[in-house]
């Protein structure tokens, strides 16, 4: 029952990140103008991030339950995808966005390129950790 919930979660979470990168992004830029877009990308992005809080907390528990069961262990290797993913929502958007806000407004030692290019890299990373978990989930 758990390595299906565990499934089930990981497959949502990648599902709803690809989604967000290749459809909700994009089609926001390609219909409306620009400042219009990085608002909406930026409401999407910020429900995404609450969303990769919650599940990879539940999956970072699912995991520890399953080690428990399995291997008497409170640890296991598999909780690094779920964690890994965690950080890089922590670091590519609660501890970059105040940055991104501020280098919008002028201030900052980073530009809002650099700052939007860093945080690009997490969600991709966060992405690629995400499927990674997915994919492992699915040989079960």
């Amino acid at each position: 029952m758990l390595e299906r919930l565990r499934g089930l979660l990981a497959a949502l979470w990648g599902g709803q990140l690809l989604c967000l990168a290749l459809l909700a992004a994009p089609s926001a830029f390609a219909v409306l103008e620009r400042s219009q877009a990085g608002l909406l990308v930026g409401r999407v992005f910020a429900q995404d991030a609450y969303a990769s809080l919650v599940l990879a907390l539940l999956l970072m528990l699912v995991e520890r339950r399953i080690a428990r069961e399995e291997q008497g262990q409170i640890f296991s290797a598999a909780m690094l995808l779920p964690a890994a993913a965690l950080f890089c929502t922590l670091a590519g958007y609660f501890a970059l966005q105040p940055m991104l806000d501020a280098a919008r407004a002028g201030q900052g030692a980073l530009s809002f390129m650099t700052l939007h290019l860093l945080s690009m890299v997490f969600f991709i990373l966060k992405t690629l950790f995400v499927l990674a978990l997915a994919w492992r989930c699915s040989k079960n």
